[in-house]
């Protein structure tokens, strides 16, 4: 609103605001109160909309490139780069947060064509780009993604063709690495090819991009049929789509498979893009989303199998967004391990079993399932925070190894090699 009117008050000819200190009488009275409020806007130059500045009690109004900022009087000093306020070696505040008034306003504001001065009473000098505080300023956030990605279903997948990269280039070259990162980064999955079908090699394709995070599983782990813990995967059933690790406070980031051997048949691996099915119940249920993400659950492993005794229990809701920008970033999905829902009232909890069904119909769709059968030298890694996995049901031998990755990592060395991440 407050762009508008000043893009409006702006165009409006000098003659129209009369002589100093008078109103124009024949101006209708909101026009001349809008006329009036508009003098305490400050601009680089009068024929110019690029930016504009305005005080207020306790912040600052920038408007530049087309987009109005609204800047606390704390956080501006709070966020000063100067080298006694911040280490640009090591890219760290110097200052003392709690050390800074909260009462603070700057004694004297200068704009030019780039970059905000601001002078604090004790005549300290703050400086701000301006397409810097457009990047980082809640505004701005808010019209950013954190991490890019394209949503998909099957359909969308195989049109896409997205490719495989080869282990060696993995392994071997930069080039490799962040072909593999892009795919991984937009679509939650991605597969490298000619891997040697053993546990050891497994491992150093997985260093490659990240720590490996030891679990209750171990670090590197066997999978077979063969019920050694207490586990529906370690059985030849069908496993419906799911993400794993539910019942942990974070749950892994990356999940790495690699088939190692199957004498039977079946065992395909099913894929499902969680973020792509929410998309679809935010546009046709937008509440019933909003209350995906905001209901807290509790997720549960009991196991008491041989040697291996464990009680797990992680908390939180089926859908997790950042609250500035709403932008979804992990869906915990899990009916197996889901516990019992104690943690909402009735008369929220029939509403969110509607809305837990509108997702799952939307994750069940034929046409959002991608079927991979897994075979020795493929190895597969899912977004595990994105992309639900299953299986159908097999028969004979089947042996994958695998492992759980540290999602930091993973996006670290993504950031490294230049990605968005």
């Amino acid at each position: 609103m407050w762009c508008r009117r000043l893009a409006c008050l702006l165009t409006v000819p000098c003659q129209l605001s009369g002589s100093p200190g008078q109103r124009s009488p024949w101006l209708p009275r909101d026009r001349r109160s809008i006329l009036a409020a508009a003098t305490r806007w400050h601009h680089m130059a009068p024929e110019s909309l690029k930016c504009a500045w305005q005080l207020h009690g306790d912040h600052l109004e920038l408007r530049y490139a087309n987009m109005l900022m609204r800047l606390d009087f704390v956080w501006l000093r709070d966020h000063c780069r100067s080298a006694s306020c911040y280490n640009a070696k090591t890219n760290q505040r110097s200052l003392d947060t709690a050390s800074v008034d909260l009462g603070i306003k700057p004694k004297a504001v200068r704009v030019d064509e780039t970059t905000l001065f601001l002078t604090w009473p004790d005549g300290h000098v703050t400086r701000y780009g301006l397409e810097w505080l457009v990047k980082n300023s809640y505004e701005g956030q808010k019209q950013q993604v954190m991490h890019p990605r394209i949503l998909w279903n099957a359909e969308i997948y195989h049109q896409a063709q997205v490719p495989s990269v080869d282990c060696r280039s993995f392994l071997e070259t930069d080039e490799g690495l962040k072909e593999f990162l892009q795919n991984f980064l937009l679509y939650g999955i991605a597969f490298v090819e000619n891997v040697a079908p053993t546990k050891e090699d497994t491992e150093i394709l997985a260093e490659r991009i990240s720590l490996i995070r030891e679990t209750i599983y171990g670090r590197m782990w066997y999978f077979t049929s063969d019920f050694s813990r207490g586990d529906t995967a370690y059985t030849k059933l069908a496993l419906d789509r799911h993400t794993d690790t539910t019942y942990f406070q974070e749950p892994c980031g990356i999940q790495v498979f690699h088939c190692l051997k199957h004498e039977g048949t079946g065992g395909r691996t099913l894929l499902v893009d969680g973020f792509y099915a929410a998309e679809q119940v935010l546009q046709q249920a937008p509440e019933q989303f909003e209350l995906l993400s905001k209901v807290p659950l509790k997720h549960e492993y009991v196991e008491n199998v041989g040697g291996c005794h464990n009680h797990m229990i992680g908390v939180g809701p089926v859908l997790n967004v950042y609250p500035w920008n709403n932008e979804l970033y992990l869906i915990r999905y899990n009916n197996y391990d889901r516990a019992v829902i104690n943690t909402v009232p009735y008369d929220v909890v029939h509403r969110w079993y509607a809305a837990h069904r509108t997702l799952t119909a939307e994750l069940r769709r034929p046409e959002n399932e991608l079927w991979v059968k897994l075979k020795p030298g493929k190895a597969l890694f899912v977004d595990n925070w994105r992309v639900l996995h299953g299986r159908e049901a097999f028969t004979g031998y089947r042996q994958l190894c695998g492992c759980y990755l540290t999602r930091d990592d993973v996006l670290n060395t993504a950031r490294l090699l230049g990605l968005q991440a």
